[in-house]
């Protein structure tokens, strides 16, 4: 299996399992991964969030590891990648307000690569326009803005254990889906594991 590049576009208070696990499966397996922030540069840090569910109304949040970024964002080109991840957390919400981070996302959908996105990761992908037609699994909160961008929601397991592939999109509604999110992104990668 060639090593394919992958981008990750994370910010401050991004889910820490929701980077730091992908991150290192990906690695696991083989792929180069980059790691990106708007205003940030390689060698600086992202704040994280741990989002647990404890019985409350939504998730609760707790103080995170900090994350170290490995390029600059200013100087991404997206072509040079053959895949996209949208972790969850608070960044999404401001960081959909970015307009480059909106032209990066539209050029991996627009050219059919592999994009994972999971918890509130979607609501990217709803503000690049990306969504239309489209079946995406979210955290439940942000399945008005799938729905509102012209896609359909697809509802998660009991256990927030599943992950819903759609061409060249692989969606899953929180952390406890990694198992199966990963899988299936490292499917549309063409990756190959070896036992």
């Amino acid at each position: 299996m060639a090593a394919k590049r992958i981008l990750f576009l994370v910010g401050d208070f991004v889910e820490d399992y929701e980077i730091m696990v992908p991150y290192q499966m990906l690695l696991m397996i083989g792929h180069h991964c980059d790691t990106v922030c708007p205003e940030k540069k390689a060698g600086d840090f992202v704040a994280t969030a741990i989002h647990d569910f404890e019985g409350h109304q939504t998730y609760s949040e707790k103080p995170g590891h900090r994350f170290r970024l490995n390029q600059d964002f200013d100087s991404v080109d997206p072509s040079s990648y053959d895949g996209l991840v949208l972790p969850g957390g608070r960044a999404p919400e401001y960081l959909r307000l970015n307009d480059r981070v909106l032209e990066i996302v539209r050029h991996f959908a627009h050219a059919s690569k592999p994009i994972a996105a999971i918890c509130h990761g979607p609501q990217i992908l709803a503000a690049a326009g990306v969504l239309q037609g489209r079946h995406c699994s979210c955290y439940p909160a942000v399945r008005y803005e799938v729905d509102a961008s012209g896609g359909s929601y697809v509802a998660p397991s009991a256990q927030f254990d599943s992950a819903h592939t759609e061409g060249n999109l692989v969606t899953a509604p929180a952390w406890p889906a990694h198992p199966a999110w990963i899988s299936q992104f490292a499917k549309l990668l063409g990756s190959k594991i070896e036992a």
